[in-house]
């Protein structure tokens, strides 16, 4: 039978610990310590506390924890309990074949040699319904190549996992929302780009007939969900409209974008289309309007990858999508008004998108947080303070090409080494600043050769800060510590900006609709600016805009196929962002 949050509250000490007996093991002490915070605010509160009681614990408890851990049960035979033994058989490890069994213990005893204690693996999964064997093996493979260190953190993140899960199996309360927006995810990644979707990757770029298909189905799934209003506009959003039972109500907006990177993960994007569009079937079946409508948008171009512009589904929505971009051509030659035709979309009606900001609310945006915060932190949320603004250059050194092995290392005109010496000091004041980041991601010594000091060297800048002020400091740092390199170095320089966006600082009231809805979840209120770039952005030309991320898995890892979310963190998401809409409605009735 199910235990109760109320049930636990008020239990006698021994009674309440007997609730929570096993979800770690064999370690009584972490209940104990958690169940000292009673009352819990909800069940994603006593996860928190259980967490904590274990983080805060010294090396050694730490340590211990994990050496008591159980094996991989059918690598080697091992006797399990009800739960280890359950969510093996969920992986299929009961039924290994003799050559993965063998890989099996092949990797159980390497693993333990180089760690000190056994592998720890949520083999139920980011979804809950378990892993294949094949994907267990491959994480298994791949973390053994992890520094000590940061192996003993994410094993102590695995076992944070399987509490997780065991805690929600106890109180009965599986994530249903969230498996269901975990499906989508699974069943709109089913569509990608030729020359990807046969190796098994994820790319949908502007107006391919895979991108043409997910605005297709997210029509359809948007009408499932008892939207009002369906349909694809002149630049291929996908809009749905939930509608307030006064036409003249004003709007609130949200939604992200449904194209993707190169060999992309599933939840960058999509996940903000998803979670709203889950709000509205809650509300359909409840039989509930809000006081405003409820526009939820699939943008259907925001990371650039087709065509050399990017933002087109929400900049279209503010003005600003340039004629001239209809110019542009792929790499096989197709030009974006050709793309457009193909796709049955109506170029010249692209003006008419631009949206009256009187006549909305805001623009609110969940997003995975695409980066390893959240995920290290063993938070589920966190609610943005701002976009970063950013600068990019492009950097051209020029030196003396001469003879590596005659030129005395005192008389070099070093283009590299320059370079070199640059992106040490881009690293270090950037990270003076705490949110402020800085990168050299391309690098090139054109027509270099080993044995030829180089004489050129041509590199990319790209400089963050959550706010211009603080980006242009840092750009001004850098590009004074650029001139100061190449004049002690005898070197000239030719330098090109080819980017500059604007910060883009969360509307004080809408971040804190946010910090509230995250508060009644009975989560801690994380404060976070937001290094990547979004469709919130944008919109914020013209509107009041905020942020929810949402914890991504895999030390949070994104723009990358291990990508991913839990059900169980999408799940609060949605609640959150229900939170939002009832703040809202209480304070525009």
């Amino acid at each position: 039978m199910a235990h109760t949050l109320a049930q636990l509250n008020a239990a006698a000490p021994a009674d309440a610990a007997a609730m929570l007996d096993g979800l770690y093991g064999q370690a009584p002490w972490i209940a104990e310590r958690a169940l000292g915070h009673r009352p819990f605010r909800s069940l994603a509160d006593l996860a928190q506390r259980l967490r904590r009681a274990v983080n805060d614990a010294d090396a050694e408890a730490r340590t211990a924890l994990l050496r008591a851990h159980p094996e991989l049960g059918a690598a080697q035979g091992t006797r399990l309990n009800a739960d280890s033994a359950r969510e093996q058989e969920l992986a299929g490890l009961a039924g290994c074949t003799p050559g993965e069994l063998a890989r099996l213990q092949e990797l159980n005893a390497a693993y333990k040699t180089r760690f000190g204690f056994p592998f720890v693996l949520a083999v139920r999964g980011a979804r809950g319904a378990g892993m294949t064997r094949p994907q267990v093996i491959d994480e298994f493979t791949r973390r053994l190549d992890n520094p000590p260190d940061l192996e003993f953190e994410e094993a102590q993140q695995q076992q944070h996992r399987i509490a997780e899960i065991r805690l929600s199996e106890r109180f009965d309360s599986e994530p249903a929302i969230g498996n269901d927006i975990w499906d989508w995810g699974e069943q709109l990644a089913v569509h990608s780009d030729p020359g990807y979707a046969e190796k098994g990757q994820l790319t949908v770029t502007y107006l391919t007939d895979a991108h043409r298909a997910c605005a297709g189905l997210l029509t359809q799934w948007m009408r499932d969900c008892g939207f009002d209003e369906v349909g694809i506009d002149a630049v291929g959003n996908v809009v749905g409209r939930y509608l307030a039972a006064n036409p003249d109500a004003p709007t609130l907006m949200t939604g992200s974008h449904y194209d993707t990177v190169r060999n992309a993960g599933k939840y960058d994007g999509r996940l903000g289309i998803f979670v709203p569009m889950a709000c509205v079937r809650e509300l359909h079946r409840q039989g509930r309007r809000l006081p405003y409508h409820l526009e939820v948008i699939g943008f259907a171009e925001e990371e650039g990858q087709r065509y050399r512009a990017t933002f087109l589904g929400s900049g279209a929505l503010i003005g600003d999508f340039k004629p001239q971009w209809l110019d542009q051509q792929d790499a096989d030659g197709v030009s974006m008004r050709d793309a457009m035709a193909h796709a049955g979309l109506r170029s010249e009606d692209i003006p008419k998108l631009k949206r009256d900001p009187a006549r909305y609310l805001g623009f609110v945006e969940v997003h995975i947080e695409q980066g390893p915060v959240l995920y290290e932190m063993g938070l589920p949320l966190a609610v943005v303070t701002s976009i970063n603004g950013c600068v990019r250059y492009q950097v051209r050194i020029n030196g003396l090409a001469c003879h590596a092995g005659t030129t005395p290392m005192n008389r070099r005109r070093d283009a590299a080494t320059a370079t070199a010496e640059l992106a040490l000091y881009v690293e270090q004041r950037a990270a003076r600043d705490g949110d402020s980041v800085g990168t050299m991601g391309m690098l090139e010594v054109p027509g270099g050769s080993i044995n030829v000091v180089p004489g050129e060297c041509r590199f990319s800048l790209d400089l963050r800060a959550p706010s211009d002020a603080q980006r242009d400091a840092l750009a001004r740092d850098v590009l004074a510590e650029l001139e100061a390199i190449c004049q002690r170095r005898g070197l000239r320089y030719m330098l090109e900006e080819t980017m500059r966006a604007a910060a883009a600082p969360s509307a004080p009231a809408w971040q804190q609709r946010w910090e509230r809805a995250v508060d009644a979840l009975g989560l801690p209120v994380h404060r976070m600016p937001s290094g990547a770039g979004h469709d919130a952005m944008k919109l914020h030309e013209v509107m009041p805009q905020a942020m929810l991320f949402v914890r991504g898995q895999n030390s949070g890892i994104s723009h990358n196929p291990r990508e991913s979310t839990s059900s169980d963190d999408i799940q609060l998401a949605v609640l959150a962002l229900l939170s939002l809409l009832d703040d809202l409605a209480h304070d525009t009735q």
